[in-house]
């Protein structure tokens, strides 16, 4: 199956998806622009509760992925993802109200519960309408999101703070998912049967190439026999290590690019938004070639490689010369980016439908203990080191091991 067969479906549900996983990713990451702006000032937030807000979101977002996955596997990821969004757009306004930390610990907290679902829910969505030839570019162009959110965020949000201050900042970030969550009730279906958009004869071929693809997976039980499998468990060991790196490096760009001298909140923003600028290069790029031969593993290991030699890079070059450190940290932000659509396109293509859900909720929610792990252990290094010499070693080296992981992990497969 290709392009040719239900073409609507790119140019329908991917804008949507890109969209909606875009206004996800939005409040998990301004939050380190609050950071290095006045917020911990104006609330008397410490270094290390500064460490653990960061993190706090993670933390929530572990504890609600499965349900939440089964939800959309079982009843409706539409549904699910309409009030997600309603609810994560007034708790991140609401995070510009907030005058104590306590109400400040409860927002972050749940704002990982309410936007715990939403990854594997979209993974879920897609597998359900492109095939295996299609799914890491599909994959590929919803995880953008995050990247390109980044970049414009970076931006917008060094200029919003500067000019309005951190607490209209989240106001003003935190209202667009309010608005959009009504856009994607009428835009999307849960299956191409349910489209009105699609003809007979295209609802029919996209249902086809999918239980065909079916027919070659070995059956799984249920999820306690999917969640057993040595695949699964290495996978959801793989993305933990391989999410503290990721959002170890967003929580805290800002602030590293911010302890440069003479270095402004605007400067700050364009500064932190490159690394972005080239994941989304990196990414499609990935996606492109892995799609095209059908392989995964390959796509996925050198770069995680990649990033953590060049975070080990910027440590030795240490606070000697920014502009070379910072050229490194670009790199490894670029290489821990790329491979996402083929990682998220391997989950599918070796377990059946039954139990995809689940092991996507699973593998996910170690990737956000590990971005709990990182943005905390990251933050806290900084603190008490002074420096950020120490952080770089911490994801350098929990990348690398990720990269070994991966070897071993999908070795059968390929």
């Amino acid at each position: 199956m290709n392009n040719s067969i239900a073409p609507s479906r790119w140019y329908r549900l991917i804008p949507v998806a890109f969209i909606t996983y875009s206004l996800a990713y939005l409040d998990r990451a301004n939050f380190g622009f609050a950071a290095a702006g006045e917020m911990a000032h104006d609330l008397g937030i410490t270094a290390a509760t500064s460490s653990l807000l960061g993190s706090l979101f993670f933390l929530g977002y572990f504890f609600f992925q499965i349900p939440g996955a089964h939800y959309a596997a079982n009843k409706s990821a539409k549904k699910l993802i309409f009030w997600s969004l309603i609810a994560w757009g007034t708790l991140a306004a609401a995070t510009g109200l907030v005058s104590n930390i306590t109400i400040l610990i409860i927002i972050r907290f749940m704002l990982g519960v309410v936007e715990s679902a939403v990854m594997p829910a979209m993974i879920i969505l897609l597998s359900r309408w492109f095939t295996k030839q299609e799914r890491s570019r599909a994959n590929t162009f919803l995880i953008l999101g995050n990247p390109v959110t980044v970049l414009w965020m970076s931006i917008l949000s060094g200029y919003l703070i500067h000019s309005v201050g951190w607490r209209w900042m989240f106001i003003l970030e935190g209202l667009p998912a309010i608005i959009w969550a009504f856009f994607w009730w009428r835009l999307v279906n849960d299956k191409p049967a349910n489209a009105n958009w699609l003809t007979d004869e295209e609802k029919q071929a996209v249902e086809s190439a999918l239980q065909k693809e079916q027919q070659g997976i070995k059956p799984v039980k249920n999820y306690a026999a999917a969640f057993k499998s040595k695949a699964v468990i290495l996978l959801s060991l793989q993305y933990a290590l391989w999410s503290i790196g990721v959002y170890g490096f967003v929580i805290w760009l800002p602030s590293i690019i911010k302890a440069a001298p003479h270095m402004s909140m605007i400067e700050t923003g364009w500064l932190s938004s490159l690394p972005y600028a080239f994941a989304i290069i990196g990414m499609i790029t990935i996606s492109y070639f892995s799609d095209k031969t059908l392989k995964r593993k390959i796509f996925i290991w050198p770069c995680l490689l990649i990033a953590s030699l060049a975070f080990y890079g910027s440590y030795l070059v240490g606070t000697n010369n920014f502009w070379l450190s910072f050229t490194l940290l670009v790199i490894a932000g670029m290489m821990m980016y790329a491979p996402y659509g083929p990682f998220f396109a391997i989950i599918t293509e070796i377990l059946p439908a039954n139990v995809t859900a689940g092991a996507i909720a699973l593998i996910n929610s170690f990737g956000a203990l590990g971005s709990f792990v990182g943005s905390y252990i990251v933050g806290y290094l900084n603190g008490t080191t002074g420096s950020f010499g120490a952080s770089y070693i911490f994801m350098a080296g929990s990348l690398f091991i990720a990269a070994i992981v991966t070897i071993i992990a999908i070795k059968k497969k390929e």
